[in-house]
């Protein structure tokens, strides 16, 4: 959303201010690459709202609950991303004015000669309406656009003024009424008043067309159907202001005012004063004209070298580098471009050379403002990050005052700050560097406190890592062996890696300058990150897959090796049951340890700190942290985990506990000796074969040792994989050789048909 400014105020004042504020909206150097809107309409008909909805601009609107005047005078205002004056003019028929019409004509004069598009707001049910219309008011416009723009045109005169696009906006169209009556009604209305307007002798043929054109679009009810509302004003945006390959689009060419950006100002103005005088225009003198029109060009082309001298530091500026002789650049370039101007300009009109040279000064300080804020900016930046460099490097040394440091470093870049902003601030201007000097200090403070949170909360890390890995190593240690002082172990050497991280904490926080205070609430945090450390790491060694194959592990340990550690050898005379038995109640028994972390011995038992809100400005405390529940913490297997692990594991029991079973089956289960009696004589004949034939007997011979190196040294695979390959390269010659002796075959076969038959032939002549 853009800043407004009052054109013309209720007191009929042009404002000075209107080219400073289009240097202000980037529109000085547009060229023709603008246009200028009016908006018409009854006082509290919405235009302002309508305006706001159509272009994103700034206008104030109507308190429905007093309807009142809102809009006084003509205020401007830049629409949102698109290049478009748009001008709210005082509403029509309002009771405040009461009879005096005056500035309603003067102001319509004044947006004709101005715009490329006038909007027309009206109501609906004002269509018909002569005054609710708006119909006299354009009936005005209309008469004087001949007296203003067309009185000095002759028949000789090929050339025609630019036309103006009428663009009626009918709001709270109901749809009861087609768009098209609606246009047909307004368009007669208009054309009857155009034929009523008096025109010049060479005009009286003249046609609304020619001047004018047309064109109506609708809007929804606002208040009732406001989606509806919304969605038509995009699409007037869209269609009308944006999509200049819309065939609705309304900025086309024939409408512009052919006024350059940069005159802009100047010319309304004049059409100001003009339509003040009415009747008797205030032309200036041609030796006013003369100076007005060659101070421009002087100093159009002074600008143009002054902009060629500072264009190798804007860009660099502009783009967050510190350019080190900007202040020497600016004020050359301003003092050389001051006196080319001077040079020249001197000899025009006194009144006309001094207000183009405040216009120049005005427009090289307008320039110069934008560079001097960037590079204050530039400055800020460049201190700053210098600040935190040095603070960085200071700080890595092994022995330092924290408040020393920062109180030196802040003082050098601050002092720096102030004598590089003085170089660059020109004198007779209002700049200043004073806010950002402010900043820079708040920014300084910021940066040294967000250092030490930083080498506070870097130290905590540092000393977390270290906490976590050896935390890791001896809580797996003791979880993988428990016994009844299992959690007596764990915090044991838990608080001991405590006490020798407090130590090397409070003897690197002294270097900081931190206080006991701070470092009593720091270590507070310390001890808890600590303590969710060590929770997650008991809760990784908890986990169900863990856990179970732990539990198997103390089973079989117990199931499979006797009191001495020997491996047991299942006999039918030994016991399984009651051993499984033994071993299972042991193990369940063991996995009770895992239900929560209760050490027998009440003085190793954890101390949890709570959360001190001196914390929070020190060091960040994460959520984790801050909403931690350490007495849920001591709960590490739940009723349903536990039960799940029991019955699983007991699954797992039983499986070993068969197989024992059946390795005892096994071994009692063997082939009886009458069925070796039975093979030796049913197959003595093939045994006496073998063994007296001596072909026979080396090739068993060999095909045995051959069986027995290849089984030892495990080259079945290989052997397996160089037979297939020898078989597939085998069938692959074989088909290539049938292919080939078929298509030899094939070639051959014509030839020997051929001679046959001729001989055949020779033999029936004869």
């Amino acid at each position: 959303m853009t800043s407004r400014l009052h054109v013309i105020n209720e007191e009929k004042i042009f404002s000075n201010n209107l080219s400073s504020q289009l240097n202000q909206w980037q529109l000085s150097n547009s060229g023709f690459n603008y246009n200028v809107l009016s908006v018409f309409g009854s006082q509290s008909t919405g235009k302002s709202t309508l305006l706001n909805k159509l272009f994103g601009t700034s206008f104030d609107v109507m308190d429905e609950s007093q309807r009142r005047q809102t809009t006084k005078g003509i205020w401007m205002c830049k629409a949102l991303d698109i290049p478009l004056l748009v001008m709210d003019v005082e509403g029509t028929d309002g009771r405040e004015r009461g009879e005096d019409q005056d500035f309603e004509r003067k102001s319509a004069l004044f947006s004709l000669a101005a715009s490329s598009v006038l909007l027309i707001n009206m109501w609906e049910h004002q269509v018909g309406l002569y005054q609710g219309a708006n119909m006299g008011l354009l009936k005005t416009v209309m008469e004087v656009n001949f007296s203003m723009f067309i009185a000095n045109s002759n028949s000789d005169n090929t050339e025609k003024p630019p036309k103006t696009l009428l663009l009626f906006i009918i709001r709270d169209h109901l749809a009861i009424t087609p768009l098209d009556n609606l246009r047909t009604t307004l368009t007669n209305d208009i054309e009857n008043i155009w034929n009523s307007v008096s025109k010049p002798e060479n005009l009286t043929e003249a046609n609304l067309s020619d001047y004018f054109d047309l064109d109506f679009v609708t809007l929804p009810h606002k208040v009732l159907q406001p989606e509806e509302f919304d969605q038509q004003t995009l699409r007037i945006r869209n269609n009308y202001f944006s999509d200049k390959d819309s065939k609705e689009f309304a900025l086309k060419p024939e409408y512009h005012r052919k006024i350059p950006a940069d005159g802009l100002s100047h010319y309304l103005e004049t059409i100001w004063d003009k339509v003040q005088n009415n009747k008797d225009l205030d032309v200036p003198t041609q030796q006013e004209l003369l100076a007005q029109y060659r101070c421009d060009e002087i100093a159009s082309e002074t600008l143009k070298i002054f902009h060629n001298r500072i264009i190798s530091v804007k860009k660099p500026v502009e783009i967050g580098k510190f350019v080190p002789e900007l202040g020497k650049v600016m004020r050359d370039a301003e003092k050389e471009a001051l006196e080319m101007f001077d040079d020249i300009a001197f000899r025009y009109a006194k009144p006309v050379y001094d207000k183009k040279r405040e216009e120049l000064v005005d427009s090289i300080r307008t320039t110069l403002s934008p560079l001097y804020i960037s590079q204050v900016r530039n400055l800020h930046k460049k201190a700053i990050d210098n600040f935190k460099k040095e603070l960085h490097t200071r700080l890595k040394s092994d022995s330092y005052d924290f408040s020393n440091v920062v109180k030196e470093s802040s003082q050098h870049h601050i002092e720096t700050f102030v004598e590089q902003a003085n170089e660059i601030t020109l004198q007779g201007t209002d700049w200043s560097y004073i806010e950002t000097l402010e900043q820079l200090k708040l920014d300084i403070d910021t940066v040294s406190a967000e250092c030490r949170s930083e080498e506070l909360l870097k130290l905590i890390k540092q000393l977390d890592r270290t906490i976590q890995k050896e935390a890791g190593e001896f809580v797996e240690v003791c979880l993988n062996h428990p016994d009844t002082d299992m959690w007596d172990k764990v915090l044991g050497r838990f608080n001991a890696l405590l006490d020798r991280s407090k130590t090397s904490y409070n003897m690197k926080a002294s270097k900081l300058n931190s206080t006991q205070k701070e470092i009593d609430a720091t270590t507070g945090s310390l001890l808890r990150r600590a303590w969710i450390s060590l929770r997650n790491k008991i809760e990784e060694q908890c986990s169900e897959a863990i856990l179970l194959f732990r539990l198997r592990s103390i089973f079989e340990d117990k199931f499979r090796y006797d009191n001495k550690g020997i491996p047991r050898v299942w006999r039918p005379s030994d016991d399984i049951e009651l051993i499984y038995t033994d071993a299972k109640e042991h193990t369940l028994q063991l996995l009770k340890l895992y239900r929560s972390i209760q050490p027998q011995d009440e003085e190793k038992v954890f101390s949890y700190p709570q959360l001190d809100d001196t914390v929070q400005d020190i060091i960040r405390v994460s959520d984790e942290e801050e909403s931690y529940n350490y007495e849920e913490s001591l709960q590490v297997l739940g009723e349903a985990k536990e039960a799940q692990l029991a019955a699983r594991f007991k699954k797992d029991a039983d499986a070993i506990y068969v197989e024992a079973k059946r390795s005892v089956v096994s071994s009692i289960s063997k082939i009886p000796l009458w069925f070796y009696v039975a093979l030796l004589v049913l197959g003595w004949n093939e045994l006496w074969a073998i063994l007296s034939n001596p072909i026979y007997l080396t090739l068993s011979l060999l095909g045995l040792v051959t069986a027995y190196f290849v089984y030892t040294l495990n080259l079945g695979g290989p052997i397996s994989t160089i037979l297939v390959t020898v078989g597939k390269e085998v069938n692959r010659i074989i088909v290539e050789k049938m292919v080939n002796l078929q298509a030899e075959t094939r070639d051959t076969a014509p030839t020997g048909t051929g001679k046959n038959s001729d001989t055949l032939n020779a033999d029936t002549n004869s």
